[in-house]
């Protein structure tokens, strides 16, 4: 634990990906093989299940710390991250520990079946044999929080500069369904298992957002155009006679989906999709909000098969007879799609091909994007007709062109305190619109980014001078400011007080120029619903 701790610290302290990469594979190259398994496991998000629940933590904390529960609440709100508050709260200790961090993550498999007693005692013990770091890492570990500044991208650089295996084959060793408290690192990293791959998944190619004038890309008869769809990423997957159902999360959900059975019915083996789940009720595409009543089932009914069919959008094929075709150009996987398309739609419903959009000039697609959301698109996606199918994320050969979002002006109604490095500011904020009847301000999304630093600073000193009310650590404000929020996508939904859902909603701008009064309505919201 001692050497996965300072690692973290490292990597945390920097952000220079040289240098992360450097402590990486230096861990890599010394570290005991178990604890490189329980690494690469802990930062590609295949942590241990959350052995104790948040209340206990609070509760065992301040007891050992010797405060009361109400203080370390206070504390917690102000330092704004649940693991860092309890390493400062509790009394520090001139030893460290020598326990490795897979005896760590073994302990915390056992622990979640203990009893609340057993849990203390263990917490307790632990706590009072680390230093501050120590301490705070293993609380990460707990609480299922561990986020740094590292993509597994990295990681797989560090991992190939340290055992000297290609980066691509390393990607590839590590998706799938694999269990860090079963698995070694000979077989993990080194060994070449070929029944391993049976179900795995090709490491998912991804786009930048495309920012740039779209004639800067250069000839248009150099790219491909589809409309860029709502769902969930996805790969299907047919190899000897089975079928597998991967979402871009690594998580495996052929139960989620039975209707694909069709695809291992009719297709031949040797076969691996790449492509969206889409909600398609009625015949015709769903939006994401239809979509999510399938996503968490445990058991997908009958009912709700009808109420919420699904199908596979599919824009690339990465396996052919069993061959890994990614090198090919993608005009070339392009062309074995279609061909595969036409000897099967007949047979499989549910597989659907994303269409390329024809055109001859840029102004042909930028007309295009304009309607997108009329076909529940989110805009388009560019590809470079000579490229393979790479890993991770590459500027340049794909491109994600999504459709100006929406925007609406609402007052700034309570606020609570950031995270991180923000955890002393009030940047979490909630926005009303004016409800057309009633004349008050109703709720209808929350937002923590889009300012400068500048501007959270201003407007935490406002808060702090103009609080109404205290709720936990939520402020109830005097409405004052308007800003302009923008988000992705909206719908109805009876589970919010405005009646509206939106997505991944922003701040836009400060509109200091606009009065109290001339925020918008609900019913200017409610007119941006697609019909």
């Amino acid at each position: 634990m001692k050497a996965f701790a300072q690692l973290i610290k490292t990597i945390d302290s920097t952000n220079k990906t040289n240098k992360k990469v450097d402590a990486l594979a230096d861990y890599f190259s010394t570290a005991p093989n178990n604890d490189k398994v329980w690494t690469i496991a802990i930062l590609s998000h295949r942590r241990p299940p959350r052995p104790v629940n948040t209340t206990l933590l609070r509760e065992f904390a301040s007891a050992l710390a010797d405060i009361p529960l109400w203080l370390f609440e206070e504390s917690y709100h102000i330092v704004g991250d649940l693991a860092e508050t309890i390493a400062l709260v509790l009394p520090n200790v001139e030893s460290s520990t020598d326990k490795s961090l897979s005896s760590f993550c073994e302990d915390l498999l056992a622990l979640k079946a203990e009893s609340e007693a057993t849990k203390k005692a263990y917490l307790t013990e632990h706590w009072t044999q680390m230093d501050y770091y120590e301490r705070f890492v293993f609380n990460k570990l707990i609480t299922g929080g561990f986020r740094i500044g590292l993509s597994q991208k990295l990681m797989t650089r560090a991992l190939a500069k340290a055992t000297e295996l290609d980066e691509d084959i390393l990607a590839y060793k590590l998706m799938g369904n694999w269990n860090p408290a079963k698995i070694t690192f000979q077989e993990l990293i080194l060994e070449e298992n070929k029944a391993d791959y049976l179900s795995k998944p090709y490491p998912f190619y991804l786009a930048y957002a495309l920012e740039e004038n779209i004639s800067d890309l250069g000839n248009p008869a150099d790219w491909s155009a589809e409309h860029k769809w709502d769902g969930i990423r996805s790969q299907v997957i047919i190899r000897d006679g089975e079928l597998f159902v991967w979402s871009r999360g690594e998580e495996l959900v052929t139960d989620k989906y039975p209707e694909f059975e069709e695809f291992v019915e009719h297709m031949p083996d040797g076969i691996v999709l790449d492509g969206e789940i889409l909600a398609y009720p009625n015949n015709e595409i769903g939006s994401f909000k239809d979509l999510q009543t399938r996503i968490g089932r445990k058991n997908v009914s009958k009912k709700l098969l009808e109420k919420t069919p699904v199908i596979l959008k599919v824009y690339d094929l990465l396996e052919l007879k069993g061959e890994d075709i990614r090198e090919k150009p993608l005009a070339w996987r392009r062309q074995e799609l279609e061909k595969l398309y036409k000897k099967f739609q007949n047979k499989i419903s549910v597989f659907h091909l994303s269409e390329e959009i024809k055109f001859n000039e840029w102004e042909e697609l930028i007309a295009e994007r304009e309607h997108a959301r009329e076909i529940k698109s989110e805009g388009l996606m560019l590809k470079k007709k000579n490229a393979h199918y790479g890993v991770g994320r590459k500027k340049g050969d794909w491109w994600k062109w999504k459709s100006d979002p929406f925007s609406i002006d609402g007052v700034l109604t309570y606020a609570m305190r950031g995270h991180g490095r923000r955890s002393n500011l009030f940047t979490d904020y909630t926005f009303g619109l004016w409800d057309d009847e009633k004349k008050e301000l109703v709720t209808f999304a929350k937002a923590y980014s889009g300012l400068t630093d500048k501007e959270f600073k201003e407007l935490d000193a406002w808060i702090k001078k103009n609080t109404l009310d205290r709720f936990g650590p939520v402020r109830s404000v005097t409405p004052h400011h308007v800003f302009e929020v923008a988000f992705e996508g909206i719908a109805k939904s009876k589970r919010h007080k405005s009646g509206v859902a939106t997505r991944f909603p922003r701040i836009l701008r400060w509109r200091k120029d606009k009065k109290l009064e001339e925020a918008n309505t609900l019913s200017d919201l409610k007119a941006l619903i697609p019909k």
